[in-house]
């Protein structure tokens, strides 16, 4: 039997090791699972205090914020999985467990959303002015300018309460569809009386291949929808042709950096610390590092092409986020989302050591919802205001809300990874990843 601590030799194996008896998470992940409910809880009653302490909409952008967060996780987990299949590699079998159970939160981030629908009309001009009529009628009393009112009528097929609402319902449903069957799949896999023929190899191969290639393409679908509908719209006259690739990406950073942050904590346990060797740790991490460097390049292009064509309807969306004092929130945004990570992972000993990747990876969960900030606070009209804090602590429920949410998420993450092995047996990858390390 494999210890964890085999594992941090320099090439110290000259056999093949063996797979523990036992492949379930180990206790600790019960731990973590009872710390998250503690964290979500007293989040939960600091928000509160603002809540009633007339931080009401902060509150809610805070719990937007949060929900998106956790939407990525779900639906960036799922997406990654069926790249893997359709990709293959072993980077997949050390992150299929946490991919899969991101993919089964769906229908705990399907209820998270309801919130958000039932008190839209303090988030979304669509929902405030969801007519015709609605809409002239703001336009008369000056609370909507001549553009927000043409966007409105012009875009209600696709922003309108009942039309979101149907949107989200059908992206979460066609979600869970594909999540049910790969998961499914994935255990009646192991479960194959012939695993570990090359029959059996091929059979599931291509079986998870055409469920996975046409699941990846309907949830870039899927995804822009919910991109548009939650994030673009709180400003209904902004648009940008790479909004649905930019989220994308950025699924891709915070799902990478949450997987690899789990495998690295589990591999100071059987069963992962037989199969996470440094080999496979550093393919991770120059992964992550494709990632941030495409998370950098479509940001990049968005704000060339809007700059270069200088049109008056598409500028106020920069200028309402580096304007004043989001000057300082864009430049540390900046810094904490690209600059850092991408300085950080062209580092081959920081890709390596286990502490330093922890490290990094909790600072790209924190990266990723700053950005979001960046992305939902500007477009209300007190974001300016906002940001100072004397006699205004509110804007600090972005903080408190997200954490609160993402607890609850985190919670029943740990909760189905408990729920079966950590590792794939029936995969032709699990014996090359138990050959001896190479890596130095």
């Amino acid at each position: 039997m494999a210890h964890g601590h085999e594992q941090h030799g320099h090439g110290a194996h000259h056999g093949a090791k063996t797979l523990p008896a036992s492949l379930l998470a180990p206790e600790v992940v019960a731990a973590w699972r009872t710390r998250a409910l503690i964290v979500a809880a007293v989040a939960a009653i600091v928000s509160l205090l603002f809540l009633f302490g007339g931080g009401a909409d902060h509150v809610l952008r805070g719990y937007l914020l949060g929900w998106m967060m956790a939407f990525t996780l779900c639906g960036g987990g799922l997406c990654l999985l069926m790249l893997q299949y359709v990709s293959g590699g072993k980077w997949g079998l050390l992150l299929r467990r946490p991919l899969e159970a991101m993919s089964r939160s769906w229908w705990l981030v399907g209820v998270l959303a309801i919130p958000l629908l039932a008190f839209s009309k303090k988030l979304y001009l669509w929902a405030a002015y969801p007519t015709f009529d609605s809409v002239e009628e703001g336009l008369k009393a000056k609370l909507l300018t001549e553009a927000q009112a043409h966007a409105l009528n012009f875009k209600r097929p696709m922003l309108s309460p009942v039309s979101v609402s149907i949107q989200l319902l059908v992206v979460f449903l066609i979600m869970g569809t594909f999540a049910y069957f790969l998961n499914k799949w994935s255990l009646e896999r192991d479960a194959d009386p012939e695993r570990g023929s090359q029959g059996s190899y091929d059979r599931w191969r291509i079986k998870f291949e055409n469920l996975s290639g046409i699941g990846v393409l309907i949830y870039v679908g899927l995804l822009t929808v919910v991109a548009i509908d939650m994030i673009m719209a709180l400003d209904v006259t902004w648009y940008s042709s790479v909004w649905g690739l930019l989220f994308l990406v950025g699924q891709g950073y915070l799902v990478l950096a949450v997987s690899v942050h789990t495998a690295i904590r589990l591999s100071k346990y059987e069963p992962v610390a037989t199969i996470l060797r440094k080999t496979e740790q550093y393919d991770l991490g120059k992964f992550m590092l494709g990632f941030v460097m495409l998370n950098i390049y479509l940001s990049f292009a968005q704000f060339l092409i809007i700059w270069s064509g200088n049109q008056p309807e598409e500028l106020p969306w920069y200028l309402n986020r580096i304007n004043g004092g989001w000057w300082v929130i864009c430049t540390c945004d900046f810094i904490f989302h690209w600059v850092i990570p991408f300085v950080a992972l062209l580092s081959k000993d920081l890709k390596r050591s286990k502490s330093k990747m922890l490290a990094l990876t909790g600072w790209m969960i924190f990266a990723r919802a700053f950005d979001l900030f960046w992305l939902i606070e500007p477009n209300f009209p007190d974001a300016a205001h906002n940001l100072h804090l004397s006699g205004n602590f509110s804007i600090l429920a972005y903080i408190t809300v997200p954490v609160a949410v993402l607890s609850i998420w985190a919670a029943y993450y740990f909760t189905t990874l408990m729920s079966r092995p950590l590792v794939v047996v029936n995969d032709p990858h699990t014996e090359e990843i138990l050959e001896p390390e190479h890596a130095h």
